[in-house]
């Protein structure tokens, strides 16, 4: 005789995350697989870092509005396993770094806008909110961004206190860049 077993709502969206994230991984290329781990790149940057959209879930984001804090802007993909993979760390740094002046924004890169809200939906109802962040879409209308794009996802540009852009990293994030955030903070 089997015990009873108990479907709750959330272990119900645990598995259908579990069931997206492995679709995603087995069907998509992966875009940043065959790249060195990382690459910190310096690069001429517009005076005053620009980027600003809604996000998937509707918040106005602009970067203009986040003066006074570090900004970590990550362009991403849902078909991008390294992508994927950076997730968890940038949720625990975000919520490590609750009570400190830091932000971060992702930046969707997925060619459907769909692909893209179907996983922010996932996100807010599987991750707390204290370790969620922005998404904004590239294909949106209102999307508007002087920053640059990364040769490769995932890239991360680090933006300061005063909205400058000060490094620009392609591929994973490096251990050291945490600490040049921290230094920022």
């Amino acid at each position: 005789m089997t015990a009873p077993r108990f479907v709750t709502r959330a272990g119900t969206a645990c598995r259908l995350f579990v069931i997206v994230v492995s679709a995603l991984a087995s069907t998509a290329p992966a875009r940043a697989q065959n790249q060195p781990p990382s690459v910190a790149v310096t690069a001429a940057a517009p005076a005053t870092a620009q980027l600003s959209g809604t996000a998937l879930d509707g918040r106005k984001v602009d970067l203009t509005h986040l003066r006074g804090k570090v900004v970590l802007v990550i362009f991403t993909a849902t078909d991008c396993a390294v992508c994927r993979d950076l997730m968890p760390e940038l949720r625990n740094n975000v919520a490590g770094w609750l009570h400190q002046p830091f932000a971060i924004v992702a930046v969707s890169f997925d060619a459907r806008r769909d692909d893209a809200l179907a996983y922010a939906r996932l996100t807010a109802t599987l991750v707390p909110a204290s370790m969620q962040f922005p998404t904004l879409w590239k294909g949106d209308a209102g999307f508007h961004n002087t920053l640059g794009t990364p040769d490769v996802l995932p890239g991360a540009w680090l933006i300061d206190k005063n909205g400058q852009l000060v490094e620009r990293f392609q591929g994973r994030i490096p251990a050291e860049a945490w600490n040049r955030i921290a230094d920022l903070l």
